[in-house]
């Protein structure tokens, strides 16, 4: 079997316009490896990414709202879903790498915390150093996954996981569709979340933004991608001023009324003392702490296996792990 991946890099030449970066010109992997006889490098990172642990741990990680009642609120892996097929739409419009958009969109957020940015935001009074969960994105798939040995992502893959929310100068234009696409999908979908959950109602949103994209999550998310893709060129990925402007309202609006909302993150306040009482319980006993974990603490430090081990828990699991510790446990008398 032989040729599939050669004729994918030869197409590769038509398929993707002078911007976007193609197969064969990637950095490569910090440990070579023989190229795949089907799948093209930035392919075989969607895979090693989708059939990761981390990845399927986010099923059960919160998006924004803490253990909603419903079916129907989205979760931090579909919120990852979401972000990874606007950035294949936005990436094939623009003939750039549809794979390597998708790559680093459903990597983006293998680093977050339980209980969404409340826990992030924990873990970093807890840790020496801070926490960020872009750089524990991409700790996970150099250093965690696989049981220690990580993925083995390529260079570019890598680079668009850890700079997915600021950017950075030498970003590939699929990093930068990656990181656009990320807050459109999360203040489209988070405001459909937030009306399902009663806090707003669509007319809440500024006249600017009812203008500028319509009404419905889905006409919202059509107008601000089909506004990128008409008004990107040269290799420079952007929007309209007039949508730019509208999407900044629209951001700065839903930081104010959802993000900071005190009904919708009521239950937050409480996250800090979940993951610090669990955090503490391990640095002071790291005999509990997971065999691979003990391992990672010999060769980075305690209080890094800790935060790597405490960051990976889904919300469930970060609950029974705390009741386990300080919640005693019924018990019948014979």
């Amino acid at each position: 079997m032989g040729g599939f991946r050669e004729q994918r890099e030869a197409d590769e030449l038509f398929l993707i316009g002078p911007y976007g970066l193609r197969s064969a010109q990637s950095r490569g992997r910090a440990i070579p490896e023989e190229p795949d006889p089907i799948r093209c490098c930035f392919q075989r990172d969607v895979d090693r990414i989708t059939h990761s642990k981390s990845f399927r741990r986010l099923k059960h990680k919160t998006q924004v709202f803490l253990r909603p009642e419903g079916d129907h609120y989205r979760t931090r892996l579909t919120h990852t879903l979401e972000v990874t097929r606007l950035a294949r739409t936005v990436a094939r419009a623009l003939r750039l790498n549809e794979d390597l958009a998708e790559a680093i969109g459903l990597g983006h957020d293998l680093g977050h915390t339980p209980f969404g940015h409340a826990g992030e935001r924990a873990l970093r009074d807890l840790m020496p150093g801070g926490f960020h969960h872009y750089e524990q994105s991409l700790r996970v798939v150099d250093r965690l996954e696989k049981g220690g040995r990580g993925l083995n992502l390529c260079y570019e893959t890598r680079m668009g996981i850890l700079n997915h929310t600021y950017g950075a100068p030498d970003d590939t234009r699929e990093a930068t569709v990656v990181r656009l696409c990320d807050r459109i999908a999360y203040i489209s979908h988070d405001l459909d979340d937030a009306i399902r959950a009663g806090i707003l109602t669509e007319e809440d949103l500024p006249p600017a933004v009812l203008s500028a994209c319509g009404r419905g999550t889905s006409r919202r998310i059509n107008a601000m991608l089909s506004d990128m893709i008409q008004n990107s060129a040269g290799g420079i990925i952007q929007m309209s001023e007039p949508m730019a402007e509208a999407f900044d309202q629209f951001h700065n609006f839903m930081y104010d009324a959802v993000y900071r909302n005190a009904t919708a993150k009521g239950e937050e306040s409480k996250v800090a003392g979940i993951l610090g009482g669990i955090f503490h319980e391990y640095v002071a006993h790291p005999d509990k702490l997971p065999a691979e974990y003990r391992a990672i603490a010999h060769e980075d430090g305690l209080e890094r296996a800790v935060c790597d081990y405490v960051a990976g828990m889904t919300d469930d699991f970060a609950l029974r792990c705390y009741s386990d510790i300080f919640i005693p446990a019924a018990w019948a008398v014979k």
